[in-house]
């Protein structure tokens, strides 16, 4: 089972230009995902879940953090 995350957010929260650049497909097992594979290029993503945004970062101790 796969993914794709396509969405692209500014600090804003609008939707950023190249969508294709950010364009990503991202393995599943089961209900299971490695954060190492939602962390390979960026420190920092956003979740949309229904009309709120949520960020959720890896902090320099490699810690997450979701913030509203």
């Amino acid at each position: 089972m796969s993914a794709t995350s396509g969405d692209r957010f500014d600090a804003a929260g609008k939707q950023a230009d190249s969508v294709s650049d950010a364009a990503k497909t991202l393995i599943m097992r089961g209900n299971r995902l490695d954060s190492r594979d939602l962390f390979s290029t960026e420190r920092e993503l956003i979740i949309v879940h229904g009309e709120e945004h949520y960020r959720l970062r890896l902090t320099s101790q490699n810690k997450l953090i979701l913030t509203k």
